[in-house]
């Protein structure tokens, strides 16, 4: 594969980071986390009033794929700010708790005193193969 072989996903996720001047890409949507890093991701950028976009990464594994590559970071959620990785969960949340992500995303904050509750991650309902 040469450097001028189109990538579409990859085109596609650079189009939204540079679109958007904040962008999450988690697992399942805000409305609707499926995961608990993506969830508390989501209740941090609440509880300060943030603006942002979301994409989730679930429908397509090249999303992943190709986010990371992007990236050159592998876990998932992803926050960018200004076309710039911030980090994952543990990195929002430290910058969160110290008052930093407030500043990063231009929103007037006071302190955090503990970090928000992420809403309950609803499961999908279990399936059974009916062979019978």
């Amino acid at each position: 594969m040469s450097d001028e072989t189109s990538n579409p996903m990859r085109d596609a996720i650079s189009e939204a980071i540079s679109e958007n001047p904040v962008i999450l890409f988690m697992k399942g949507n805000p409305e609707a986390p499926a995961c608990g890093f993506s969830a508390r991701t989501v209740a941090i950028l609440q509880s300060l009033g943030a603006q942002y976009a979301a994409v989730d990464i679930l429908p397509d594994p090249r999303i992943r794929q190709e986010l990371s590559a992007l990236s050159q970071w592998p876990t998932i959620p992803q926050l960018f700010v200004n076309g710039e990785l911030v980090g994952g969960c543990d990195i929002v949340s430290e910058m969160y708790q110290s008052g930093e992500l407030a500043q990063t995303l231009g929103i007037e904050a006071a302190p955090a005193a503990a970090e928000p509750e992420p809403p309950a991650v609803r499961s999908a309902p279990m399936t059974i193969e009916n062979r019978l």
